[in-house]
């Protein structure tokens, strides 16, 4: 029997499966502390996009804004960072092109399939530059880094939510064991202010 935090109910009172994201919608799995890396490949089903990851990822998390890549159908997304010196694209990198040129992340994606392969920052005094963000679902790889909280939740009403679902939407958050935020988590956003901190020192 389903858990009555992931339904929500449609104009019909017909119950729906929360779709979260399909990489936790039934448990989150753990972290393979001694992973050190793997492939991440776009969805073509020829001359994929592949990208090398040379270590473990950190700070993954699910993702509502609406400049990160969703699987179909899925309110969030799921984001993790590596550091850029541990990510080469291997295989087929004339298919990547930048979605948003304007975008603080400059998310590479595959030309044919859409898939967004990973993110880099370019601009030197941001504070989370060195750092690429990237999919770990699409990697055939387990044990990545396990999500570990929700950030920028309210936005996926901007994409369509209903504002009277976000209570069970965050209920179901909640309960996968991840925490919601309006930002991102309290360590990220301690990290971000201590940059700018020390930039106007």
């Amino acid at each position: 029997m389903l858990n009555l935090f992931a339904k929500i109910f449609n104009r019909k009172n017909k119950p729906t499966i929360i779709n979260i994201h399909p990489a936790v919608n039934r448990g989150i799995n753990p972290t393979n502390n001694t992973l050190n890396g793997g492939k991440l490949q776009c969805h073509c089903r020829h001359n994929k996009v592949v990208v090398n990851l040379e270590s473990q990822t950190a700070h993954n998390h699910i993702c509502g804004c609406s400049k990160c890549w969703k699987p179909k159908d899925a309110l969030f997304s799921q984001v993790a960072v590596i550091p850029r010196d541990k990510l080469n694209v291997t295989a087929n990198a004339d298919k990547l092109a930048i979605v948003d040129d304007a975008a603080v992340i400059k998310r590479y994606a595959c030309k044919d399939c859409g898939v967004h392969m990973y993110g880099r920052i370019k601009d030197t005094n941001h504070p989370f530059y060195g750092l690429d963000f990237v999919h770990t679902e699409l990697s055939p790889t387990q044990g990545w880094s396990a999500p570990t909280f929700a950030a920028f939740v309210s936005s996926i009403i901007e994409t369509g939510t209903d504002v009277k679902d976000m209570a069970a939407i965050r209920a179901r958050i909640e309960e996968l064991g991840m925490e919601s935020y309006d930002c991102l988590s309290p360590d990220l956003m301690d990290a971000i202010a201590t940059h700018i901190a020390q930039q106007n020192k």
